[in-house]
């Protein structure tokens, strides 16, 4: 199980009934060891009427492939949130000033 791949990389399906295609993982379950893929073994499941689905019908859901099966093509850029700096000094004043009083 490969701890490497993270959601929106590009990976390669290296074997299986999909093997040679390309897609992004959408979800990962680590727990299970399978990964979900934008396009991939997208199966459609009917749904039953029921309280909380009063309407029923078609629902789309991605079936997982193992992550034995991928291979990472392009990893996904990561975006490092944004660090505000303060000026240490700028503090200092401000609190002797409040002392000063």
């Amino acid at each position: 199980m490969s701890k490497s791949l993270k959601i929106n990389d590009k990976v390669l399906v290296i074997s299986g009934d999909n093997k040679g295609k390309e897609a992004k993982i959408v979800k990962i379950d680590r727990a299970a060891g399978k990964a979900c893929l934008e396009g991939i073994e997208v199966r459609e499941r009917h749904m039953r009427k029921s309280y909380l689905n009063p309407a029923g019908g078609k629902k789309t859901i991605h079936v997982g492939i193992d992550l034995s099966n991928l291979k990472l093509v392009e990893a996904a850029k990561s975006v490092k949130p944004a660090v505000k700096k303060v000026d240490k000094k700028a503090k200092s004043t401000d609190k002797k000033k409040k002392g000063a009083k």
